[in-house]
């Protein structure tokens, strides 16, 4: 059958799947009828070959014969179809769910077709270039031995630190010096590193190596960097620096596959750029007051750095865990890969499909390619596989996964997203925890109950299955279809709406747990000037003012709960309210506070506020400028009528007092000898020599 234009290839696996064509063509609702085989990589591969030349695009439920199939397409030379491949045996087929027969299976098999057939958007990249400039760090002779069998294919220099006892090598084939790195920065092929106390080694060293020379600071540039130093590295999150290889000297293991990677690290290496950033709804700072540093402060490779009232990402550093797009309060960082809507797209269709098949209580398991991918195939291969309605969703990095993800299939109808977490993401648990919490408060408060969204932590497959059979599935979330289209805010306010539309307990206003995106700012009218200093902060808009007379608004649908409102208030009358609203009032500005504009005393024309003017007498009525009769009153006049005051009624407004005479060389001498001669005088009244003097 044809699907989105793609021929779809189906095989049963020599009937190690029980495959249902006719439920699994009425679910796709594609063109044509589904004949699905028996042995496709083999004894049905000419069957394969003569079906796939007369298509344009072709799509095959197998990955494990990817390899096979590519190749047979190569022999159709010019008219070979493009190719995507999904796998439905282990993630479905191969399962006791799968083996029992379960109705949810093939509902999980036309829901995970549905959504490879799918044309997503790719991520634009950056491109990072390595010629093979090798920089060596260590202490020991693994560090020369180490260094010795990368020079044999790249351009190696050894850095050995002081007080390092190796041997020289029989042959000096690469620059060996001692010295001691003080600071690195850069990515694969473009590291730079200060090295101080720098030294070569001396030609004729022996039985361990010596360096000669007075120690100098200097910087070096390379491409890649072994450290076998044994200490801590020179990046935080090392694992997560291309090009910088953190090695324990003492396990032979690592350093083999150290060496092993980085002899092939040469050339135009293309990196994603994981994070599409808009800073034109950025709430990291106005005027140098800061609001939002969540970005930040979460950033484990350091690639995020202020820039100004915005901050600047470098796509060479960051290493897509997508922590800074999940802490996002506003969504100007938004995670990339897929491009544009790819998430919301997948996640529509999985879900929409699986209902659609008439499969029950969804539960979504987030999962990334290489450790998730590696449990669930073991688990199918070796124990009882996915429960029949657990949906599995790879993604890139399951920390990038936020909080508009989790609502959007909440209202699309899953029961239950769980996160599979690898153990190198540990570290990360307690943003996606923060996550959960928020998560509980709405859908607690919305009636569905807590525990919607887990964490699945496990080190085996049989953890794995553990966590997902023993764990009782919550009552079904009415299905909804939400269209997350846009950015972060938008999603969020689509997919609430719809669980707010369907919950069993549609309150007006849930408490949020401080932190959260979502709230109102609380303002003491009374010590509000109407200043209107909140206005020029806020970054999304939701303090407004009006041209026309003073007043404040606010929309609380737009806050995000930076606190730029707070910190700018020059009077400290803002508090923030964490808090989610669905009344209709959130969702349109009304007024905080309005005065009518106080008219000059003079003329009559409205210039400033009452509020602001009673802050600004109590502020300057003691002030010397303001002494005398009716001086005060100036406070209350316009910018011109208060020019016309000082020059019509002061005697003389322009004085400014005597100017003084400039002093010069001539009036410092004379002013010595006018000391001097003073002296004197007084030395002769007393009676006194000079010398007694």
């Amino acid at each position: 059958m044809k699907l989105n234009g793609k021929d779809v290839f189906v095989c049963s696996c020599e009937d190690t799947m029980s495959i249902d064509a006719d439920a699994l063509a009425k679910a796709l609702g594609g063109d044509g009828q589904m004949r699905p085989a028996r042995h496709l990589c083999r004894v049905e591969l000419d069957r394969f070959t003569d079906e796939a030349g007369k298509a344009d695009e072709i799509l095959v439920a197998c990955t494990q014969e990817a390899p096979l199939f590519l190749d047979a397409l190569e022999e159709l030379g010019e008219s070979a179809p493009e190719a995507g491949f999904l796998n439905i045996r282990e993630l479905a087929g191969w399962s006791d769910a799968g083996r029992n027969g379960e109705k949810n299976v093939t509902a999980k098999m036309a829901a995970l077709i549905k959504e490879a057939s799918l044309e997503l958007k790719d991520a634009s990249s950056v491109s990072m270039i390595s010629t093979g400039i090798v920089l060596v760090l260590g202490a020991s002779d693994e560090a020369v031995e180490a260094a010795r069998k990368l020079s044999e294919r790249m351009d190696v220099t050894l850095v050995l630190e002081g007080g390092a006892e190796a041997s020289p090598p029989d042959v000096m084939d690469m620059p060996i010096f001692s010295g001691r790195i003080t600071s690195a920065k850069g990515h694969l092929g473009a590291f730079e590193i200060t090295v101080e106390n720098f030294r070569p080694t001396v030609p004729s060293s022996k039985d361990k190596l010596e360096f000669t020379g007075v120690g100098e600071t200097g910087s070096s540039t390379c491409d890649l960097i072994l450290d076998m130093r044994g200490k801590d590295p020179l990046f935080s999150a090392a694992d997560k620096r291309d090009g910088y290889f953190h090695i324990d000297p003492n396990s032979p293991a690592a350093v083999m596959e150290a060496l092993f990677t980085m002899t092939d690290m040469i050339g135009e290496f293309e990196k994603p750029r994981y994070v599409d950033y808009d800073p034109g709804i950025c709430a990291h700072s106005r005027s140098r007051i800061t609001g939002c540093s969540k970005c930040l402060d979460i950033c484990p490779t350091g690639a995020i750095e202020p820039n100004g009232d915005t901050v600047k990402y470098d796509p060479y550093i960051c290493a897509g865990c997508g922590l800074c797009a999940v802490v996002c309060p506003t969504g100007a960082a938004k995670y990339n890969l897929p491009a544009g809507d790819g998430v919301s797209d997948r996640l529509r269709a999985l879900i929409g499909t699986y209902t659609k098949a008439g499969g029950t209580q969804p539960r979504l398991l987030i999962h990334d390619g290489t450790f998730g991918r590696d449990v669930i195939s073991l688990s199918a291969r070796h124990g009882r596989g996915l429960p029949g309605n657990v949906i599995p969703f790879a993604v890139n990095q399951v920390t990038q996964v936020g909080l508009e993800t989790v609502t959007q299939a909440l209202a699309l109808g899953c029961s239950e997203i769980c996160y599979l977490l690898p153990p190198k993401k540990r570290e990360d648990r307690d943003t996606l925890l923060a996550t959960f919490e928020l998560v509980d408060a709405i859908t607690d408060g919305l009636g569905y109950g807590k525990d919607r969204v887990r964490l699945i932590e496990p080190d085996d497959p049989d953890q794995l299955e553990a966590a997902l059979y023993d764990h009782e599935t919550a009552d079904a979330i009415p299905a909804g279809d939400v269209v997350g289209a846009g950015r972060k805010r938008s999603v969020l306010r689509l997919s609430l709406d719809a669980l707010h539309k369907k919950a069993p307990n549609k309150v007006d206003e849930i408490a949020l747990p401080a932190g959260a995106p979502f709230g109102t700012v609380n303002i003491d009218t009374a010590g509000c000037t109407l200043c209107l200093a909140c206005v020029g902060a806020c970054p999304t808009g939701a303090l407004r003012d009006n041209e026309n007379m003073p007043q404040l608004s606010f929309v609380e649908d737009a806050c995000v709960q930076c606190g730029l409102c707070k910190n700018t208030c020059p009077e400290k009358v803002i508090s923030l309210q964490p808090r989610l609203s669905f009344r209709d009032e959130a969702k349109t500005a009304h007024v905080v506070k309005e005065e009518q504009p106080c008219l000059c005393i003079r003329c009559g024309k409205p210039f400033a506020t009452r509020a602001s003017l009673d802050h600004l007498e109590s502020k300057l009525k003691g002030h010397v400028m303001f002494q005398g009769e009716g001086k005060l009153d100036r406070l209350r006049m316009c910018e011109d009528c208060r020019v016309v005051e000082m020059t019509t009624h002061d005697d003389n407004p322009l004085a400014h007092g005597t100017v003084p005479i400039p002093r010069t060389t001539d009036d410092y001498l004379r002013e010595r000898d006018e000391m001097r001669e003073k002296a004197k005088e007084d030395m002769i009244k007393k009676g006194l020599t000079e010398g007694e003097a």
